[in-house]
């Protein structure tokens, strides 16, 4: 069993990544980091995990463990790691966004890889340090990068995507009190995303200098992203669809839908599915993912699988809450 800590793990990330780290047959938390809960149940802030673990929140890090997760939100996980040293041998994966970009991606002769394993699946697994991808990122990015990776963008990417609460943190605000988003919608941080950094970052690796354009909204549901690309293509419907078959035949979370699809049926699975169809020659590309699971801590554990050269599965074989 390897040892486990996780740091930020009273949030709505932290607090899913228990709940898979519980589930893992190879993985055993050694600590949770708190500042705000020290001393207190696990179970006290997240109820589900009442007769689950009798772990306690705790300020004091335990350094000698195998696997360290970073889930304190963005700008402290730098802060953290200058304060605290680990083992050389500890892996560490990193949940906010202060390592995916390249020219951040170090700290102390430690490089971080941008954990996208549809895109760094051998890099992913030589690694010591991950930087996890963002969660529209994530949704945006597997239903560009076959397009990319065949030079097929040749004009402008018009994207739209709208999250679901867990989105904006646990930390109440106006966007996030019931009231308001109940039965409302609305758009923030229009074409200036941060997302669009490491969205663009990978785009222009795979010499795709097309302009994307990202309006993010506010969904009036808890969990998920529903994503729509659209672009000038002018190609054959079922030749691009056998190009996304063929891209991701190896990797197992994400699938193609012959068939249009809903938000309800990756929720809370590790799952991405993508649905393409054309209208005269513009080619939209609709992308779902449950932004706490594959957006975010599901997402880490498949890196981490990786990286121990574990099976890519274990552990998030999950299902879906359809109903």
């Amino acid at each position: 069993m390897k040892k486990v800590g996780i740091v930020g793990g009273s949030g709505y990330t932290g607090g899913e990544l228990i709940r898979l780290i519980i589930n893992h047959p190879k993985l055993n938390i050694k600590f949770v980091y708190s500042t705000q809960f020290s001393g207190d149940y696990l179970f006290k802030i997240h109820k589900d995990l009442l007769g689950l673990t009798t772990l306690k929140f705790t300020n004091i890090p335990e350094k000698e463990i195998d696997v360290l997760f970073l889930c304190a939100g963005h700008g402290n996980s730098l802060k953290f790691l200058k304060k605290n040293k680990f083992l050389k041998t500890t892996k560490i994966i990193d949940l906010s966004n202060d390592f995916r970009i390249r020219k951040n991606n170090e700290l102390n002769n430690l490089k971080f890889i941008y954990g996208l394993p549809e895109l760094n699946k051998e890099t992913i697994k030589k690694a010591n340090a991950i930087a996890n991808p963002g969660c529209f990122a994530t949704a945006i990015q597997l239903s560009l990068i076959p397009m990319a990776k065949h030079n097929l963008i040749k004009d402008t990417i018009h994207v739209n995507a709208t999250t679901g609460s867990t989105g904006a943190g646990m930390k109440n605000s106006d966007t996030t009190h019931f009231s308001w988003r109940n039965n409302n919608i609305s758009w923030y941080k229009a074409f200036n995303h941060q997302h669009l950094l490491e969205i663009n970052q990978t785009l222009n690796g795979l010499n795709q200098k097309s302009k994307l354009i990202f309006i993010p909204q506010r969904g009036n549901f808890t969990r998920g992203i529903f994503s729509t690309s659209y672009t000038k293509y002018s190609g054959d419907l079922n030749e691009i669809k056998n190009i996304y078959k063929n891209y991701y035949k190896n990797h197992p979370f994400t699938d193609i839908s012959d068939e249009e699809i809903s938000l309800k049926s990756v929720i809370n699975t590790n799952n991405c599915y993508i649905h393409l169809c054309k209208h005269e020659n513009i080619l939209l590309i609709t992308s779902i993912i449950d932004n706490l699971t594959k957006g975010a801590s599901g997402q880490a554990l498949q890196n981490l699988n990786l990286m121990m050269n574990w099976d890519e599965n274990l552990g998030l074989k999950l299902k879906a809450s359809i109903y």
